[in-house]
């Protein structure tokens, strides 16, 4: 029976060809649309997952609450992991992981150089590979992370310093000039789905600072991991948790201190914290995607449903004759179920097609390897064949529970009228929320791009424009040269400005500290510390509101704060705080200066209170600010001037703009996928409003010749069934709207600095709406009026 339902169903398919490929082209469009956010999707939720004891394993997170919010980090205290270890009983590992970085130097058999690269490396214990099993190829992590001066390296690693990973065991590499360290292991690369980049592991045993008991200071090179024992869960740590903040932090402060666990899984898609690999995907987005997806696929649904009625007239006789035969209902379902499901299969192979064919596109985008295998991806072929029959299932059930309901008599006489039988209503219900669904995805691109440029053209309250920064190394050594290739790089020409600092104004890496004001008691909130020397405030051109910018001074002698910090000091003007004493690092010093807030992270976050010292050996970059005409001839000369004087370490530079661009990566990806999926859904929705003016022309075929004999124009025609479809698509924008305010508010709701929201979006929406609207029905119904009214009314 099956087959001879397939061999109707080719048939009908081919005999209706126009229909079939106007479906197949909707149905295929849309298929490929969820094809590629699955792929997507399964790519960002596979990071981290490649562990056997995945579902154990936690990551503890910093947590402060102050009395104006809440502040979270992926760093920790560098004496947390050791004290974990020992009051933690419910913990079966507890490892440190340090993030570090330096010039590694690969000699020649002869013992001279021949590799210098410049490195992260992680710093860690035993522990880290008992909570993360990674394949060992040579050597153990016994051999490799117990000793102050072994080191165990990835495979790719081995490969670009020795050329094969088998030459690795045994060879020494000299670290930062002094460290001889020997490859005791190589390990198996991890896959780019892992948030711990690690191909270079020092033991922590080496690590310089491992002994420091600062609880007070947090840095984001600082992660601590943990395996918890069979069958604890993290609620179960709570009570241990209390007692170990009471035992390790001050109960003085207003600062309440506190960690938490974060499980493995998370790390990649929750935003408020960072990781070592820089990557993240939040769950908002993932779950954006997703929808999109759900209405791609609905809208190609129902523009499938749209078809398939006005098909259905032309069917009627077939449906009659075979009821008189003896067929009955549900055999008629099955043939039509059938077509649908073998039209969703062909619509499958083509949106295979169109996927292989737009991946590199969005692996280009995202700046993944994504890949699309079928063969060795069996979940992705569960997923398309679920695709095949819930868009089978889905398009098809209006349809064929309406063709196999006609009356076999009227059907021979092919007097059936579908738009009576209830399903009118229901079709026009289907063409206000596939318009309904277009007015959304058109206005939140819009919303999203105006949000996009307004973060582009907000100023920071600084100068980003043509400023490179450059790293220096910060051993004593090296300080010791840093005022000399300043001077030597501020005496080019085409360069205006040179500073010495440890970040730019805007920055991703942020140091924060705690601090006092008038009294020996640690505020209820931190501050966030940058490093600049005399001329930081005329290379970032920021504003000084009273006092002056910092002097030169080689250790922290004087601060300069920002306006946010004052106003959280309750200092009511500038000039009152010029004088006053804040107590930090260790030492009380003077406030000389007052600058104008600037922008010191991204647009999604407030500002936060700063504090501006002046201490060479906190000092990590040069920033060159540099006419932009003469960029591409002062790079080079910088590099070489660098070289000059650091002829052991690696150049490297990058421009501040960058940094700040890359700050809104996710959002530019958001804006482009929307504009490309509003446009897929818009082409889709046309052919959905074609395939129903076509039913609709069909239907009134005789009224509109009747009404053309009576002297009715094609205008007045054309006009008539206009305002039916007009009033439909007034409909969808109205109920649109709220849906697209509430959507795009919690969307802006994540950014400190939004725009504010206007009609003209919704407006613009709308308008686009209706003159998709006002032109496929035009050109359909001129058709329709332009016939022959003799040929409709011969009959009758």
């Amino acid at each position: 029976m099956f087959r001879l339902n397939l061999k109707i169903a080719l048939r009908n398919l081919w005999k209706n060809k126009g229909y079939t490929f106007i479906n197949i082209a909707g149905l295929s469009v849309g298929m490929a649309g969820c094809i590629l956010i699955y792929i997507f999707i399964s790519y960002q939720l596979s990071f981290d997952q490649q562990y056997t004891n995945k579902d154990r394993i936690y990551r503890v997170v910093s947590y402060w609450k102050y009395s104006d919010g809440e502040e979270f980090q992926n760093g920790v205290p560098k004496p947390l992991a050791y004290a974990m270890r020992n009051d933690f009983s419910q913990l079966e590992e507890v490892a440190p992981l340090q993030r570090g970085g330096g010039v590694i130097q690969v000699m020649d058999e002869a013992g001279r150089v021949k590799m210098k690269t410049d490195e992260t490396v992680f710093y860690t214990d035993l522990s880290f590979f008992k909570i993360f099993n990674y394949k060992w190829l040579a050597g153990t992590p016994e051999q490799s992370v117990t000793e102050p001066n072994t080191v165990a390296i990835s495979r790719k690693t081995a490969i670009r310093y020795f050329g094969n990973w088998q030459q690795a065991i045994g060879k020494t590499i000299v670290f930062k000039q002094v460290n001889q360290l020997k490859i005791s292991g190589v390990f198996e690369d991890q896959p780019e789905t892992s948030s711990n980049p690690v191909q270079i592991v020092l033991a922590y045993s080496g690590y310089k600072h491992r002994q420091l008991k600062e609880w007070g200071s947090v840095s984001s090179g600082s992660e601590c991991y943990v395996l918890l024992k069979d069958g604890v869960k993290p609620a179960d740590l709570s009570g241990t948790m209390q007692a170990f903040i009471k035992k390790y932090y001050s109960a003085d402060s207003d600062v309440k201190e506190s960690h938490f666990f974060q499980s493995l899984s998370d790390i990649h898609v929750d935003e408020r914290y960072g990781n070592f690999a820089g990557k993240n995907t939040s769950m908002r987005d993932i779950y954006g995607l997703a929808a999109i997806g759900l209405l791609l696929l609905l809208t190609a649904c129902i523009n499938f449903i749209n078809l398939a009625t006005a098909q259905a007239i032309g069917r009627s006789k077939e449906v009659g004759i075979r009821k008189v035969i003896g067929g009955n209902r549900r055999e008629l379902l099955t043939q039509f179920f059938t077509e649908t499901i073998t039209l969703s299969f062909f619509a499958l192979l083509l949106a295979c097609v169109i996927t292989e064919a737009a991946l590199p596109a969005l692996s280009g985008l995202f700046e993944d390897q994504l890949s699309f295998s079928p063969v060795n991806q069996p979940a992705l072929i569960g997923f398309m064949l679920l695709l095949v029959l819930f868009v089978g299932l889905l398009a098809g059930v209006y349809p064929a529970v309406v063709l196999s309901g006609f009356n076999p008599v009227l059907a021979l006489k092919n007097k059936v009228n579908v738009g009576n039988s209830g399903g009118g209503s229901l079709r026009k219900v289907l063409v206000v929320v596939q318009f309904a669904i277009t007015v959304v995805l058109i206005a939140g691109t819009l919303i999203i791009l105006q949000q996009m440029k307004y973060m582009r053209e907000k100023p920071l309250g600084f100068n980003s424009s043509a400023i490179a920064m450059a790293y220096l190394p910060n051993d004593s050594l090296s300080v010791s040269k840093f005022e000399i290739i300043k001077a030597r790089v501020a005496a080019l020409p085409g360069v205006s400005a040179v500073s010495l600092c440890s970040f730019g104004p805007s920055s991703s890496d942020n140091k924060t500290s705690n601090f006092s004001y008038n009294s020996s008691r640690d505020m209820d909130f931190m501050v966030n510390t940058k490093a600049g020397d005399e001329d930081y405030f005329k290379t970032f051109g920021l504003s000084v509101l009273a006092g002056r910018s910092l002097s030169k001074s080689d250790t922290l002698k004087e601060l300069v704060i920002n306006e946010t910090l004052m106003r959280k000091l309750n200092i009511v003007k500038p000039e009152d705080a010029i004088g006053q004493h804040i107590t930090l690092m260790g030492k009380k010093v003077p406030i000389v200066g007052v600058v104008k807030d600037f922008i010191n992270k991204s647009l999604k976050e407030g500002i936060s209170p700063i504090v501006l010292y002046n201490a060479k050996n906190s000092m990590s970059e040069l920033a060159v600010k540099m006419d932009t005409r003469q960029i591409s001839t002062l790079m080079p000369q910088i590099e070489a001037i660098w070289n000059s004087y650091y002829p052991n370490y690696v150049y490297s530079s990058s421009f501040l703009d960058d940094h700040i661009r890359a700050y809104y990566e996710s959002e530019v990806i958001m804006g482009t996928l929307l504009k490309i999926f509003a446009g897929v859904i818009i082409f889709i929705a046309f052919m959905g409003l074609f395939g129903l003016i076509s039913f609709v022309a069909t239907q009134k075929t005789k009224e509109l010749a009747i009404r053309k004999v009576l002297g009715a124009t094609t205008v007045e025609l054309v006009s008539m069934l206009n305002s039916s479809f007009i009033k439909l698509i007034l409909l969808a924008n109205l109920v649109a709207w709220p849906i697209t305010y509430m959507l795009v508010s919690r969307w802006l709701s994540g950014y400190a600095y939004r725009i504010d929201l206007n009609i003209w979006p919704f407006m613009v929406a709308m308008i686009i709406s209706l003159l998709i609207t006002v032109l496929t029905v035009s050109l359909r119904t001129y058709q329709a009026a332009m016939a022959n009214p003799v040929n409709a009314l011969k009959n009758e």
